[in-house]
């Protein structure tokens, strides 16, 4: 075997790909540490600006590790409910009760059972700030999957079961890559969804306790209760520097790759997106160089247990090919189709077991409370969708018609809209304050900047799809702007609308709890509504009325989307579907 040697043409791109490659391997050795280093409650956070990137890299890595797990469930998820139409029935209902789930209805029983199990050391609090994020990540791209496999044209399936591909190569080399666009956009999103909550998922007080991590939410938590308005500015730029690294080395480069994997080669109405960071690596020579020495180390491998593979040509095609075969039979399908939709059976009955002994401990006074607070949400998060609409439509129209304007405004929306409303909350309570709105308006406003993005982006997708015959008809008949709006664009825009508002309302609920229980300037905000109530049952453990807010939450918004959202959408895809 050659000695290695560095390529001759060790340019700037290498010298980049090798900081790259060890800040990533500092970072991961970093919160490696972090995971096990000794548990205690309420640590100090660190307020100097040196304490800050570190932070931040801390609550990017949790970040990055839940979407990574995200994807892994979207995957398998996907898959379950596109291939059985049993688990199908099961797993969608159970994914709609799941994303109406606030987060603290997951956070002060993950937090307690996993100290339980780890009382020592951070990974319990660690895995608990994971999946929290997972869980505002998760059910936005299983479900964008979902949706690529039922659309997925039946003459490709048909062309891989005449090819004779197994279950297995289809997955990898069809479902996936015809899944691949709306996993990269939705990523997108779910990761800002993940943002949505920092504050709470890395400084979580449930009762006496305070639980808190190292990151860049609880510094602005600590910033915030502590008024230091300077460390609050300092929050605030470290998190917009990091969601334009996120944009521009992960995500602009993952939107120009998932392109080759079009299933149509229609022009989309403009140039082909691109990325400088992409651009830029094409010119290493080292990862070239990378491939070929581990093509050689390979082939040396292969040369130096070439006696051991005599045995296990013998074996391993049975032990390879018969859980497969198992797998493949239909009989082998039904049986654990059944098992799994039993398990699955099995755990929210026991859920629903123990839901039902939480909330037989409440009277009938607090349930009148959680419904005279329901109703007061629910007016709020009607009037922040009203709200999101009145300027979000005009200004999706007015993004999706111009692909000039949306190439120029869409990056930067997009970096705008990954930014944890939150954070910001305080400092609207504050402003608010000094022009003598209470926070019973107010909580609307911070509802507000909780759900517009949703309406905005499915706005500016609708319109942005509007064929071009149909553009060129509208201007050849030379139509007034207003006819031209009723007649094309809101008719197009319609059915993204209502996508949109179902999105928007549903991130206005999870909102409330921060809208409506916020702490800024060191004094504690109140105003009554159901987040509130929510809110407060954690911060005093007061189990049986958080499991009835909870409960409550969760049946008006499933209630809603089903009863009026799905009725909206089936009516706006019939009389205004573009394919109609």
């Amino acid at each position: 075997m050659k000695p290695l040697r560095l390529p001759p043409r060790f340019g700037l791109a290498d010298v980049a790909i090798l900081c790259l490659v060890g800040g990533v391997i500092a970072t991961v050795v970093a919160f490696a540490r972090e995971f096990e280093a000794p548990f205690v409650q309420a640590i100090q956070i660190d307020l100097r600006p040196t304490a800050l990137p570190w932070y931040t890299l801390y609550s990017l890595s949790r970040g990055v590790v839940a979407l990574v797990i995200s994807y892994l469930f979207a995957l398998g998820f996907g898959w379950a409910a596109a291939r059985s139409r049993m688990a199908e029935r099961l797993l969608l209902p159970m994914l709609d009760i799941l994303q109406s789930i606030p987060v603290l209805g997951f956070l002060p029983g993950l937090v307690l059972g996993l100290m339980s199990l780890f009382p020592t050391r951070n990974v319990g609090l660690e895995l608990a700030a994971i999946v929290m994020i997972f869980t505002a990540q998760a059910w936005n791209l299983a479900l964008s999957f979902y949706s690529s496999l039922k659309s997925l044209p039946q003459p490709l399936r048909d062309a891989c079961k005449v090819a004779g591909w197994p279950p297995g190569r289809t997955f990898r080399e069809l479902e996936v890559p015809a899944g691949a666009q709306g996993l990269v956009w939705n990523g997108m999103l779910s990761m800002a969804g993940g943002w949505f909550f920092l504050m709470v998922n890395e400084a979580f007080r449930l009762g006496d306790h305070d639980y808190r991590l190292p990151g860049i939410g609880s510094y602005m938590s600590v910033a915030l209760d502590q008024g230091n308005v300077r460390a609050m500015a300092l929050a605030i730029g470290a998190m917009v520097a990091m969601i334009v690294c996120v944009d521009q080395l992960l995500w602009r480069p993952l939107v120009v790759w998932v392109e080759k994997f079009r299933l149509d080669e229609t022009p989309g109405g403009g140039p082909r997106p691109s990325s400088w960071v992409l651009e830029f690596l094409r010119h290493a020579h080292l990862p070239r160089h990378a491939a070929r020495y581990q093509q050689r180390a390979y082939r040396s491998a292969r040369r130096a247990t070439r006696t051991l593979e005599l045995p296990f040509r013998a074996v391993g095609p049975v032990l390879v090919r018969a859980p497969r075969l198992a797998l493949e039979h239909p009989l082998a399908r039904k049986i654990g189709t059944a098992l799994l939709v039993m398990a699955l059976a099995a755990g929210a009955a026991w859920g629903a077991w123990h839901l039902w002994l939480l909330l037989g401990q409440l009277k009938w006074t607090d349930w009148g409370a959680l419904l005279a607070a329901a109703a007061l949400t629910f007016v709020r998060v009607m009037g922040s969708v009203i709200l999101s609409t009145a300027w979000a439509l005009p200004a999706g129209v007015f993004v999706g018609r111009s692909p000039r304007v949306a190439r120029t405004l869409q990056p930067v929306i997009q970096v705008v809209a990954s930014f944890p409303a939150p954070m910001l909350f305080p400092l609207v309570i504050l402003l608010f304050e000094r022009i003598g709105v209470g926070l019973g308006l107010g909580a609307v406003a911070l509802m507000v900047l909780a759900g517009q993005w949703y309406i905005l982006f499915n706005v500016i997708s609708a319109i942005a799809a509007i064929p071009q015959q149909l553009k060129d008809a509208s201007a050849a008949f030379r139509l007034p702007r207003w006819s031209r709006w009723r007649a094309l664009y809101l008719p197009a825009a319609l059915p993204a609308l209502i996508t949109g508002w179902v999105t928007a309302a549903g991130g206005a609920w999870n909102g409330s709890i921060v809208a409506e229980y916020i702490e800024a300037g060191g004094r504690l905000r109140i105003t009554r509504g159901l987040g509130s109530l929510i809110s407060e049952a954690t911060a005093h453990a007061n189990f049986p009325l958080l499991a009835g807010g909870i409960a409550l939450m969760s049946l008006v918004v499933v209630s809603w989307n089903r009863l009026v959202w799905r009725s909206m959408m089936g009516w706006a895809q019939a009389r205004f579907g573009l394919e109609q």
